[in-house]
């Protein structure tokens, strides 16, 4: 007989060659938290662990037809965004997620891969606010994605967290979960915001080291999470730890950036570290 299936998250991202961002890191990181990932290609990037050479969008059509495609065969507990490359997948991707306004999406701003790469121009940037934001249950920016989302009139640099995150849910997410890597000292401070305000802040010891697809990692975690049914700040302090156990047991496969290991405990039970709250 079947086994029941785990739970379905769709994901709309790009290709990475290396393995270690994009529609990889959603593979991976889903079916280590027990789900099943319905990977939709965006774009092909051209791209190794030191960094991106060349992004080539699909064609919108091309984009909704994939989606739509797998949404009429299988029930989606989750949406998962990444790269999208064009305005018109942004806008492609906005009306097939519209017509399922009860399943979770869950965003991942990426406007630049880690090595400093581009993958989104201000058209895009607007486009983003303009028609995916107000159907974003939870945005998983960055802190310098969290400014440039957020920031009106040059005011990118002036920006506390607090404030990104006011403005971020008055476009119309439900939630923002801002990752603190970019900013320093010898913790990260990881805050998930709501209507109300702060709802959690979770510190975590920085490693060291340049990961490649970390960001990927934690968005797709959290929809695995989320798409069991969890509460939102248990699905997002189990994320988190999924994420850092997969930083801390990060390989260097080429000459570039390391590359988080999202079946860390397949070989090594031991999870090390916890979050301080």
């Amino acid at each position: 007989m079947p086994q029941p299936a785990p739970p379905i998250i769709l994901c709309f991202a790009a290709t990475d060659p290396s393995g270690g961002a994009g529609l990889s890191a959603d593979i991976l990181a889903i079916s280590a938290m027990g789900g099943h990932a319905l990977p939709v290609v965006t774009a092909i990037t051209v791209q190794d662990t030191l960094g991106v050479e060349d992004v080539h969008p699909l064609d919108a059509e091309w984009v909704a037809d994939q989606a739509r495609c797998v949404l009429e065969d299988m029930p989606v507990a989750a949406f998962k965004i990444g790269v999208m490359g064009s305005v018109e997948i942004v806008a492609a991707i906005a009306e097939v997620v519209s017509d399922y306004p009860d399943i979770p999406l869950i965003l991942d701003p990426v406007l630049a891969s880690e090595g400093g790469d581009s993958f989104a121009d201000e058209q895009v940037v607007l486009a983003m606010r303009e028609l995916l934001l107000p159907q974003t249950t939870v945005l998983t920016p960055n802190v310098l994605e969290a400014r440039r989302l957020a920031s009106e009139d040059g005011d990118e640099e002036d920006l506390d967290m607090d404030e990104c995150a006011g403005r971020l849910i008055g476009m119309g997410c439900e939630f923002v979960l801002i990752t603190g890597t970019h900013e320093s000292g010898a913790q990260v401070t990881n805050r998930l915001y709501g209507s109300e305000g702060l709802l959690q802040a979770l510190n975590w010891d920085r490693l060291p080291g340049s990961y490649h697809g970390s960001g990927c990692t934690l968005a797709s975690s959290l929809a695995a999470a989320m798409s069991t049914g969890a509460e939102l700040q248990q699905a997002s302090q189990d994320a988190q730890a999924f994420t850092w156990n997969t930083l801390a047991h990060g390989f260097r496969p080429g000459m570039g950036q390391l590359v988080p290991d999202r079946m860390f405990w397949a070989h090594d039970p031991e999870e090390p570290g916890e979050a301080d709250a």
